[in-house]
């Protein structure tokens, strides 16, 4: 059986050996792991069973039990998500899930504290002290069954309006192990396919379905019964597979994870966006 999860860092994890086609590099610094893993070809595409391109991962302290966020943290976080996109022109935000689900709530979350500034004129953010703003627009897109219209529909129609340079989603996702719950973040340039994470996957957006580039954002919020079961005891339980199969485990402090997920990962898009300003006076903007 083929065990879920949204992490191309679990996907390596699990091999022996680096397959071809893909190479890892690690790096520690105080207070998180990052691991920057690259599938280079259609070779190492099938071997990690991951699209070809870029996924950094970021292991921090877990967000349940730790509330500080620091600006090196943001900087750092930052740093790593600037490398994916392009440099200049708009980006296009979207805060995916259900805003009504705990677990599928990172997403809108997050997107309530981004600031959107296609709307400023360059005039007025210098006048008020501002800068140079890149433009930035920001969606919180909804679900299905509360619009009446998928995701990508809706994220096609703001990509023909606004023209932006890359679209930049931020979506819940699911894990193997307990251990990468609330303390992962994935970044990845090679589209998101929303709902994956809580087993309800919609239609992928990627560069071919909305025309430019998408840059995938999401931190692990769950883990499916059977994934979990394999991982704690390693053997197979086809009871639960037929059973549990569409059981989701999750933390029971998930809402302290959401809420302080969604806030390190707005300051820190807002702060690879706009670089020139302090993690300060984002918080005064958004709040």
């Amino acid at each position: 059986m083929d065990y879920r999860t949204d992490l191309a860092l679990e996907m390596q994890e699990s091999m022996e050996q680096t397959p071809q086609g893909v190479t890892c590099m690690v790096q520690e610094k105080p207070g998180m792991r990052i691991t920057r893993i690259c599938v280079q070809d259609e070779t190492g595409a099938r071997a990690l069973g991951k699209p070809v391109g870029r996924y950094i991962t970021v292991e921090v302290p877990p967000f349940r039990r730790n509330a500080e966020i620091t600006d090196p943290l943001v900087e750092d976080i930052a740093s790593e998500l600037r490398t994916l996109l392009p440099e200049q022109g708009t980006i296009l935000v979207a805060g995916l899930g259900n805003g009504d689900i705990t677990p599928d709530a990172l997403g809108p979350k997050f997107s309530a504290l981004v600031f959107a500034t296609r709307h400023i004129e360059q005039e007025l953010a210098h006048s008020t002290g501002l800068g140079d703003l890149r433009p930035v627009v920001n969606l919180i897109p909804g679900v299905l069954g509360k619009t009446g219209m998928e995701t990508g529909e809706l994220l096609r129609g703001a990509v023909e309006m606004a023209k932006p340079s890359a679209v930049l989603t931020v979506d819940a996702l699911a894990a193997r192990r307990l251990s990468r719950l609330g303390c992962t973040i994935q970044m990845a340039d090679t589209g998101v396919t929303p709902g994956s994470g809580v087993g309800n996957a919609r239609k992928a957006l990627t560069r071919e379905s909305l025309g430019v580039p998408v840059i995938a954002v999401g931190v692990p919020t769950v883990v499916d019964a059977a994934t979990l079961v394999h991982d704690l005891t390693q053997e197979e339980n086809g009871a639960l597979l037929r059973e549990g199969a569409d059981m989701m485990i999750t933390p029971r402090e998930i809402d302290l994870v959401i809420e302080r997920a969604a806030r390190l990962l707005a300051l820190a898009v807002n702060k690879a966006l706009q670089p020139h300003l302090s993690c300060e006076e984002i918080l005064m903007l958004v709040s």
